[in-house]
């Protein structure tokens, strides 16, 4: 049977693509896990130049679809075919090879690389010589993204991006790798009605160029906005392949779900009493001012407007997140300023917020645990929570929910979108509120969940509890308030009667367009995408900037400079020299430069191989053990080899920091074991092998040849030989990371993990470099250090790995994952060094350094969380 005979007649989609085979097909595609059957012999084709939706339920069996043509499954019965011919599909490398890109719901992008390295990843531009050409995949990047209506510089980080600007990132990506097919899947789900304008240009645009492109969405204004067909699921089975201009919307719920699309809104039943919340010249001072609103009791009361506009802020300041900067709240007549979301829950207000996934459960945490968090404290007697009276708080809302569960202890990661949703719902029911604020209550759920949502909003507001309700959703808008209040850059500018609210009317209060302009109807038409308050809307105004001039650019690179951290670092690392200097003028003694310089070069490349580790989101906390183990089986082999030349001394202590990296790398990568679990246990597993090995026994400098001893006090051109093998190893190891493809897929790995294996990225095997590194890296300390030590025991090394760690974050190296510079590893290091010699001139006992260090890491954790929250406000505030 195929694709096309069961149930896609082959001439009115292939009349769709001129007449075109399809370049990817389902043929007969079946998927099980267990005794689960995810899709069922489903067959249809994705054809160049046309657009099919993909929709059906939460479990209809879409995300299956995807992953399966994406290369991240592979079908139990049936097959994919692409360009006619069969293929079997091992990773999602293999699927784009073949021409095929997913842009996903949540962008697989790395924040830490920059946008042409994002548009690039995993299929990298190299020269000749196999390393990055940076200049040409800059140059393409902003070719690519300018083809898409996004005009910024490309060698910004990815990070700074608002969402919709990522998702035309990720898009991008698939252009440049010549995606033949591309899966946008969910792509509107957090963008706001201008951004998805836009992204309909760019999605109309793509298939003009005769891209076949396969859209998976909930939205069906959006699904009849943009598809030339549409393909209907419903568990995990091909339902019917329509045109959609033959289909209405009815016909496609009614397909989808077995109902009207009428059913989704249920009809009015509340009777509105008497105001419960009062708001009156409301302001934050930043986000919105002078909002008036009254919500009464049985009342929806809706709150439109484009992301950005202030409604999300309105309900964090009702919930006491932030404070308001003037007008007064009234709850049932009285004057409240809610100090803190425990003060506002306690008055009777609860707030289910617009973030899932984020801010209201906890994935890992059971439905009941996840229920009964904001009334444990009624739950707990002397301290214990017992179980009984958790059921009795939450028990009635949540069966009131009708959830899909197994029990209560189910975790609430392992629920459908929509089930999570009602968990959330009940869990502020517990606290029998007045007021109920929703944030996007149905965002990301499908169509069944969301007509079960919209039935337990009407019930409750039939009870008399004051429902304001925030969406992006118009027809939820209009199909669920009494009343609607449209917000635009921070004010509320109208308001709409359940009667005379409309799509249009709404629309035109959210942008501020006024009817009577000319340009209205193509400001509206779907052919016709605008880009909303954040992008020019002409072609002049988005031109490329103008050339800087030459002061310009001086100014450009003093700003790069002055965000840097390492210019930070240098900066904080001068206040502490000069001083030190002044007081005591032997700081600068050419003995104790020499030493200082010397010992930070040599802890430095015990460092780097740190920050590699770090670079992958993991951490190596046997470094300390496996310099003590290299540097005496290294001295003990010279010892009982004296004729062997050095160098062979030197390669025993690599080979057993190899092996010990190899170890660790292994079990990370493809045991999937925490680093942290894996290396503290072999942090005692090599130190317990040297403890054996030694047997309380120590190897002086007489014990070894004295080439042993004098290998790394050596000097060349007046240098130390350390710092002209550390120097040499920062290099190298700066240009691997910057230059080459390895060296950028190590960053990706740890940037984001899950986007590094979604384009096909290895990273396992990049994780098992950077243990191998640190390994390799520690074994060359530990020669150094028993060389330059002349004598040792089991005590090398001990506590090393604190000084190790907390070198590498305060150079920069983020604990999770993706950043890190070499310089800024070799001024950390130095810093940390500075440090403990200033203590010791100081005459500070040395055991109190381990107390430095750790607050060293503490404080640089901080001042990066604190940045970090900065960044995020500012990009939200942009959004």
């Amino acid at each position: 049977m195929t694709a096309q005979s069961r149930s896609e007649p082959l001439p009115p989609a292939a009349e769709l693509a001129g007449g075109l085979p399809p370049v990817a097909e389902y043929v007969n595609l079946t998927k099980v896990f267990g005794s689960t059957v995810a899709v069922d012999d489903v067959s249809f084709g994705l054809y160049p130049g046309s657009v099919i939706a993909l929709v059906g339920e939460n479990g209809a069996g879409k995300s299956t679809l995807v992953k399966a043509l994406g290369g991240l499954y592979r079908p139990d019965g049936g097959h994919l075919s692409v360009a006619g011919a069969p293929v079997a599909f091992t990773s999602a490398l293999d699927a784009k090879r073949a021409g095929i890109s997913v842009v996903h719901q949540h962008p697989g992008l790395f924040p830490e690389l920059s946008l042409a390295e994002n548009v690039f990843a995993g299929k990298p531009l190299t020269t000749t010589a196999g390393l990055l050409d940076h200049r040409a995949m800059r140059r393409e990047a902003t070719r690519i993204l300018g083809t898409l209506g996004l005009h910024v510089p490309v060698t910004q980080l990815v990070s700074s991006l608002r969402t919709s600007e990522q998702q035309l990132v990720e898009i991008g990506r698939a252009l440049a790798s010549k995606a033949k097919v591309i899966i946008l899947d969910e792509p509107t789900a957090a963008l706001t009605t201008g951004e998805v304008e836009q992204l309909f240009g760019v999605i109309r645009q793509l298939r003009d160029q005769g891209v076949a492109l396969m859209f998976v969405g909930h939205r069906l204004e959006e699904i009849f906005a943009i598809s030339d067909r549409i393909a209907v699921l419903r568990d995990g089975g091909l339902i019917e392949v329509r045109s959609t201009r033959e289909t209405t919307q009815d016909q496609a719920v009614r397909l989808m779900i077995g109902r009207e699309l009428s059913a989704i809104y249920p009809p009015k039943t509340a009777t509105i009493g008497a105001p419960v919340l009062e708001v009156r010249g409301l302001s934050d001072g930043t986000n919105f001012e002078g909002v008036n609103l009254t919500l009464r009791r049985g009342e929806i009361v809706g709150l439109a407007g484009l992301v950005g506009s202030g409604r999300t802020e309105i309900a964090r300041v009702l919930f006491g997140i932030e404070k308001a900067a003037a007008g007064t709240i009234r709850l049932d007549g009285d004057v409240l300023a809610p100090r803190s979301p425990a003060h506002a829950l306690a008055a009777g207000i609860a707030y289910v917020s617009e973030d899932r996934r984020g801010q209201s459960i906890v994935e890992d945490f059971s439905i009941l645990d996840n229920a009964t968090l904001p009334v444990i404290a009624k739950a707990t007697r002397l301290g214990i929570v017992r179980r009984s009276q958790e059921l009795a708080l939450v028990d009635e809302p949540l069966q009131r929910m009708k959830l899909k569960f197994t029990s209560y202890d189910q975790p609430v990661g392992s629920l459908s979108g929509g089930n999570q949703q009602k968990v959330v719902l009940a869990k502020w029911l517990a606290t029998n509120p007045r007021v109920l604020i929703l944030d996007e209550p149905t965002q990301g759920i499908d169509i069944h969940a969301k007509s079960e949502v919209h039935r337990i909003i009407s019930e409750l507001s039939a009870q008399g509890l004051a429902i304001l309700l925030i969406s992006s959703d118009m027809p939820e808008l209009l199909g669920m308030c009494d009343t609607i209040h449209v917000m635009r850059h921070g004010e509320l500018v109208s308001s709409f009667g359940r009667d005379d609210a409309s799509q249009y009317s709404i629309a035109l209060a959210a942008t501020g367009v006024s009817p009577s302009e000319d340009a209205l109807e193509e400001s509206v038409a779907p052919d016709h995408p605008r880009t909303g308050i954040h992008e020019p809307a002409t072609p002049a105004e988005r031109e490329a900037p103008a050339p800087l001039s030459a002061g310009s650019r001086a100014r450009a690179v003093l700003t790069i400079l002055k965000g840097r951290r390492e210019t930070a670092l240098l900066a904080a690392l001068l206040v502490i020299v000069i001083p030190l200097g002044i007081v005591n003028p032997q700081f600068y003694s050419p003995s104790n430069v020499l030493d200082l310089v010397t010992t930070s070069a040599m802890l430095g490349i015990v460092v780097l191989g740190q920050m590699l580790v770090m670079l992958t989101r993991n951490i190596d906390l046997s470094v300390g053990s496996m310099i003590g183990l290299t540097a005496f089986i290294a001295t003990a082999f010279m010892k009982d080899h004296p004729d062997v030349p050095i160098l062979v001394g030197i390669v025993v202590a690599l080979g057993i920091g190899l092996l010990c990296g190899l170890i660790n790398g292994l079990i990370v990568a493809y045991g999937r074991v925490p680093s942290i679990v894996v290396t503290l246990g072999t942090l005692a597993i090599y130190r317990g092998i040297d403890s054996v090995l030694a047997a309380g026994v120590q190897i002086s400098v007489t014990d070894v040849p004295p080439g042993w001893v004098a290998w790394a006090t050596h000097t060349t051109f007046g240098v130390s030989t350390i710092i002209w093998i550390a120097l040499a190893i920062f290099v190298l190891l700066g240009a691997f990371l910057s230059r080459t493809p390895a060296g950028r897929e190590i960053f990706a790995t740890g940037s984001n993990p899950a986007g590094a294996d979604l384009i096909g990225i290895r990273s396992q095997r990049r994780i098992l470099l950077a243990f191998v590194a640190s390994g390799l890296f520690a074994g060359l300390y530990g020669a150094l250090v028993a060389s330059r030590l002349g004598q040792v025991d089991v005590g090398i090394g001990l506590g090393l790995e604190l000084t190790v760690i907390a070198s590498a974050v305060v150079g920069g190296v983020s604990l999770r994952g993706g950043h890190g510079t070499v310089i800024g590893v070799a001024l950390g290091t130095l810093a940390l060094y500075v440090i403990q010699n200033a203590l010791a001139l100081a005459q500070v006992p040395s055991q109190n350094l381990q107390a430095v260090y750790g607050a060293a890491i503490l404080i640089t954790v901080a001042i990066d969380t604190l940045i970090s929250r900065r960044t995020s406000a500012r990009k939200g505030a942009i959004a």
